[in-house]
C-alpha cells in the first residue's frame, strides 16, 4: 500500500478489506489530496468519502469507518494515530490484523498481521499451526527469531501470494520446501520440465 504517514496507512489498510492493494493505491491519491489530515477526515461528509472510495467495495461501511476513526483519533488521541494495539482496535473498522499492519509498518513494532496468506502458509508449512488467526499469530510470535521479526509478515504474505498459493502451491520453486511439512508437494509442471530438460 502507498502511504506517507500512519494515518494514510491506517486508512489504506481499512480500504484494503476485500479489495486488492492495486485498487486501493488507485483510489487513495485523490482521497489523500482532498483530505490532508485527520481533522479533514473527521469533518468530511460520509457521502463525499463514499464518492472517492466506491470502487473498493463495501464503500458505505468503509466511509463510515474512516470518518469514525478520524473523529475518535481527534477526540481521544490528540490527532495522532496511536501506536498501541489496545487503542487501535477501539477505532471503527480496525481489527487486530489492521492494527498489527499499522504497528509493524508505520511504527516498527515486531507484530504479525495474519491474513489469509499467512494463515495458509503458517498451517501448510508447519511454521505456525493454528485454527484461528490469533493462534497462528501467537505461534509466529513464539517461533520467529529476532533478526526476522520485523519483516516476517511481509515475507510470508509474498510467499503465500506468489509461491505457496492456495490452489496450486509451486513447491518445486519454494526455497524452504525441505523444511515444509506439507505432504502433497506439487511437482514441476510438465511443460516447464521439458523446457528445463
Amino acid at each position: 500500500l502507498d502511504f506517507k504517514n500512519p494515518l494514510q496507512l491506517l486508512i489504506a489498510t481499512v480500504l484494503s478489506a476485500q479489495c486488492t492493494d492495486k485498487r486501493v493505491n488507485a483510489v487513495t491519491p485523490a482521497l489523500f489530496k482532498k483530505y490532508k489530515n485527520v481533522s479533514a477526515f473527521a469533518g468530511a461528509r460520509v457521502e463525499d468519502i463514499e464518492d472517492l472510495i466506491y470502487t473498493t467495495g463495501f464503500f458505505r461501511a468503509k466511509a463510515r469507518h474512516i470518518k469514525g476513526l478520524a473523529t475518535k483519533i481527534v477526540k481521544q488521541y490528540g490527532g495522532q494515530v496511536p501506536p498501541e494495539l489496545e487503542k487501535l482496535v477501539t477505532l471503527p473498522g480496525v481489527g487486530r490484523k489492521t492494527a498489527n499492519v499499522v504497528m509493524n509498518t508505520a511504527f516498527g513494532a515486531e507484530t504479525f498481521a495474519v491474513d489469509t496468506h499467512i494463515f495458509r502458509v503458517g498451517n501448510r508449512t508447519g511454521l505456525a499451526k493454528g485454527k484461528t488467526p490469533l493462534a497462528v499469530e501467537k505461534q509466529l510470535d513464539k517461533h520467529t527469531p529476532a533478526p526476522f521479526r520485523l519483516g516476517a509478515h511481509h515475507w510470508l504474505i509474498l510467499h503465500g501470494r506468489y509461491v505457496c498459493k492456495a490452489r496450486t502451491p509451486e513447491c518445486w520453486r519454494c526455497i524452504v520446501s525441505d523444511l515444509c511439512t506439507f505432504r502433497s508437494k506439487t511437482e514441476l509442471p510438465a511443460k516447464l520440465s521439458k523446457i528445463k530438460g
